[in-house]
């Protein structure tokens, strides 16, 4: 497993950029290599998971605009050569742009299950999670 920085803050620093960061879940990508990122999250009513983001070296993305309804959330990433996961599973489509809803018989549906890393957020409204080799 990769070391993952967490970042709870009102700004959002990335190349270029200084100021307060709008309500959001922000991945920044602070390796040698361009990721790929997955994100997973319950709204309430049903899982779902959705990707894929391609974050490349030193940038940042906005995964989700707008405030955070939830406390949890969840990731994974990938750069090729290894990745950033956890233990909660959810469903991935390989190599192209997917929405998944729920998180069972990923395999029946054509999708891949990947372990995402888990975050709490502490319920803020705004979140950004760093990677980092």
């Amino acid at each position: 497993m990769r070391n993952v920085v967490l970042l709870a803050t009102g700004l959002l620093l990335a190349p270029g950029f200084l100021g307060p960061a709008m309500a959001a879940f922000n991945l920044c990508n602070k390796t040698k290599a361009t990721v790929r990122v997955a994100l997973g999250r319950f709204d309430g009513q049903q899982w779902t998971s959705e990707g894929w983001w391609n974050v490349a070296t030193a940038q940042c993305a906005t995964l989700l605009s707008g405030p955070l309804q939830a406390r949890y959330y969840y990731f994974y990433a990938t750069d090729g050569a290894g990745s950033w996961e956890g233990k909660t599973g959810f469903c991935v489509a390989p190599g192209k742009r997917f929405k998944a809803t729920g998180r069972a018989d990923c395999a029946r549906r054509g999708l891949d299950r990947r372990g995402f890393s888990e975050v709490d957020t502490g319920a803020k409204p705004d979140w950004t999670q760093t990677l980092s080799n």
